[in-house]
């Protein structure tokens, strides 16, 4: 009995020091600062005036969880929501509508739909300025952050304790940036655009942990050729470009490649900033897992149809996009992993989330979360 006694104390003895050794700071998130696009805005797109497309501000938007519009590109809730969730924290308000009495201190949100890591006159020199929903790049967000700061906290020391408590979420950000290249038709130089991408977000992280950033989340792109909206303007009469799951094997292979990329940047990071926790989110890893096998993850009307659009075999209309003339939402988005043929479902993003804080999603692992997902 003794013998078995003992061997529960070293197993347990054990169980804690990998716990510890793996994620040497167990104390949660006090607040939470994220940039980003669409796959992370919870209303800075609306508030900026922007009236590309002012649907994301009306039903069917929002309908699942918050039962009205809140500038999410989404039925529901996104990963973002999600994490600040699992950490006990209010969901994120937008830098550009703040509330009266807000605490700002819980943590603020900067992403804008449709924004990209490279500044608008990038894309003004390419030709492309026509595609672009915003002008509020990820440099632009970067400067609101340094704007508010003097409201966050006042003397150096007390920023550091204040940051070194505090969750930033780098992205996910570049997946437009692709996007518009890819829409006017200039695939056979994407990749050469990943290079200036990666540098740009490994210098927002840069400036960040110079500003007192210590744990820092940086998501990959997720597998863009399972996009409604991909599948759909570059659709193939070969079988052979497609894989296992539907999906579009050059345009995820892509995506790969950016990650990649990313990764190898961030290693690079993390060894000239060895104070800091510089975590790659595997956005990629985490939602393949649904589109290989929909059903065993709940989504019995597939992952490959929106649940928004206006027809066609993957429910993407390009004249008649979610929220527009012409297009309806499904009864049940839950059932289904695309929501509007660009942008993912609540279902879809609470499995990218949980994914992410229960690991392995997340390398190295975020700190342990305290509540449960609702």
């Amino acid at each position: 009995m003794k013998i078995i006694y003992i061997l529960l104390i070293i197993s347990f003895t054990f169980d804690f020091l990998e716990k510890v050794v793996s994620n040497p700071n167990p104390h949660t998130y006090e607040a939470i600062f994220n940039f980003g696009d669409s796959l992370s805005d919870t209303g800075n797109f609306l508030a900026s005036g922007a009236i590309s497309f002012p649907v994301i501000g009306k039903l069917p938007y929002g309908e699942t969880f918050f039962r009205h519009a809140t500038g999410r590109c989404s039925d529901g809730r996104l990963v973002i929501d999600f994490i600040a969730e699992a950490y006990g924290l209010p969901y994120l308000p937008p830098y550009l509508a703040p509330t009266k009495g807000q605490n700002i201190h819980s943590g603020v949100n900067f992403a804008v739909a449709g924004a990209t890591a490279l500044d608008a006159k990038f894309f003004s020199r390419e030709g492309l300025e026509k595609f672009l929903w915003t002008n509020d790049s990820l440099s632009i967000q970067l400067g609101w952050f340094k704007k508010l700061k003097p409201s966050l906290c006042t003397t150096k020391q007390d920023c550091n304790n204040y940051f070194k408590k505090s969750l930033f979420l780098v992205g996910e950000i570049g997946g437009n940036d692709y996007n518009y290249a890819a829409f006017a038709g200039n695939i056979s130089e994407l990749r050469a655009s990943v290079p200036p991408v990666i540098e740009t977000i490994t210098m927002t992280i840069s400036e960040l942990i110079a500003e007192g950033a210590v744990e820092l989340l940086v998501p990959g792109n997720l597998p863009i050729g399972c996009s409604a909206l991909y599948l759909t303007l570059f659709r193939s009469m070969n079988k052979e470009d497609y894989d296992q799951s539907g999906c579009l094997k050059a345009f995820n292979a892509f995506a790969e490649y950016h990650n990649k990329q990313l990764n190898l940047a961030l290693e690079t990071l993390r060894q000239k900033n060895p104070h800091s926790r510089i975590m790659y989110a595997d956005y990629y890893g985490a939602a393949k897992r649904f589109y290989h096998a929909p059903g065993h993850h709940g989504f019995t009307s597939g992952t490959l149809r929106a649940c928004c659009g206006g027809g066609g075999p993957f429910n993407f209309n390009i004249s008649a996009r979610c929220g527009h003339n012409g297009s309806k939402a499904c009864a049940n988005p839950s059932a289904h992993a695309n929501w509007d043929g660009i942008h993912l479902t609540e279902a879809a993003y609470r499995l990218i989330a949980e994914a992410l804080i229960s690991g392995p999603f997340s390398k190295p692992l975020l700190k342990p979360s305290l509540h449960k997902i609702a």
